[in-house]
């Protein structure tokens, strides 16, 4: 990347939560620059300002307030170096598809794509080494692709705790089982979300699909990649050492800000003390922040020694929602270690993962594209 370059970048589902949030960072970031927005039929056409219903804190950004909105279609976006997707899962296959074809970078924030074989699913604060699988992707797809690949996101609860058990495999090797209890923040249904009924006064002891895309979603996640003898390679789901994984997840009255307690037992005998768990969570470091991702964040891990912390209201918007919140590190009688790990899922449980996601690629030279 050549210092001062910019990079124009779209957004799809652009007047949707996830796609506000998109806007709101991207308004002010060093090298992206928001060139395109698409969303419905019955938006396209109009200035964004009058298309859009929005919930965010600040005022909509200038740059983009009497941009046109776009449908969501190629052939608005030609001149994008990467288009970013907030766009619901029921349209978002197709579209990202199209895009894909199209010969565009697609950073999608969207479930569609998290089990394909050929697709990236990255955290950038933990597996950036999944972005080798790309060059297959592209040879693979018919007709072959010189540029467009598709790369996602995880589900906002699976990035919150996968960021402390890789900080955890990094320094003490493979963890053998995981339970995880998620309290989640009644934004990540998206807007208008829950049920005002549904959720005052109470708590939702069920969320459609979510335990099962934890469970499944962190095997992918901190899994590695392996070479067939055909030469194609593929995400191992961490055979090399099983994880098991238990979820169990709950919509608790709390706006933003998802909240997990976790359990791990390690395949190492003797186990770390909480005092060496603490003093790793601390010392780990992402690649996205190492290479200079301006959006990644200083503290990947941010680790607690108050009884009482991490709590939503308080630390949510710690570097800017960026990183995680680790706390109560102890001894577990039943396992291990366990402890209590916050993360922002409207930051870097969604917008802000994609947006690192696709720092990282224009800092690698992965996408090249518009000055």
């Amino acid at each position: 990347m050549s210092p001062g370059r910019q990079y124009k970048v779209g957004v799809l589902g652009a007047t949707g939560t996830v796609g506000q949030r998109f806007i709101a960072l991207l308004a002010e970031h060093p090298f992206f620059v928001i060139h395109a927005l698409g969303a419905s039929q019955r938006s396209a056409g109009k200035p964004y300002n009058k298309a859009v219903n929005w919930k965010q804190t600040q005022p909509i950004p200038s740059a983009v307030r009497e941009m046109i909105v776009q449908e969501c279609k190629p052939e608005h976006f030609q001149e994008c170096a990467v288009v970013f997707s907030g766009l619901d899962a029921d349209v978002a296959g197709d579209i990202e598809q199209s895009f894909r074809l199209a010969e565009l970078a697609v950073f999608s924030n969207a479930k569609n794509y998290r089990r394909d074989p050929h697709v990236p699913l990255i955290v950038p604060l933990v597996n950036t080494s999944h972005y080798s699988m790309i060059p297959q992707q592209r040879a693979l797809h018919q007709p072959p692709l010189k540029k467009g690949f598709i790369v996602t996101n995880a589900n906002c609860s699976t990035t919150a705790v996968v960021v402390p058990l890789a900080a955890l495999e990094r320094a003490f090797g493979p963890i053998e089982s995981c339970i995880i209890t998620t309290m989640q923040a009644i934004s990540g249904a998206g807007y208008p979300g829950v049920p005002s009924l549904d959720i005052v006064d109470n708590i939702v002891p069920y969320i459609s699909g979510e335990e099962e895309k934890i469970e499944w979603e962190t095997l992918k996640i901190l899994g590695g990649l392996t070479q067939g003898d055909d030469g194609l390679k593929a995400f191992d789901m961490h055979a090399k050492q099983p994880l098991r994984v238990s979820a169990s997840c709950n919509r608790v009255p709390v706006i933003e800000g998802h909240t997990e307690c976790v359990s791990v037992r390690f395949a190492r005998r003797p186990p770390p003390s909480p005092q060496q768990v603490r003093e790793a969570l601390q010392a780990y470091t992402s690649e996205a922040y190492t290479i200079g991702c301006p959006s990644a964040p200083r503290h990947t891990v941010f680790v607690h020694e108050e009884a009482d912390r991490p709590q939503p209201r308080l630390d949510r918007d710690y570097q800017s929602g960026a990183g995680v919140c680790v706390g109560r590190v102890r001894q577990c009688r039943v396992l291990d270690i366990k402890f209590v790990v916050l993360a922002n899922n409207v930051a870097i449980g969604a917008a802000t993962s994609s947006i690192i996601n696709a720092e990282y690629a224009v800092l690698k030279g992965i996408v090249s594209g518009q000055a």
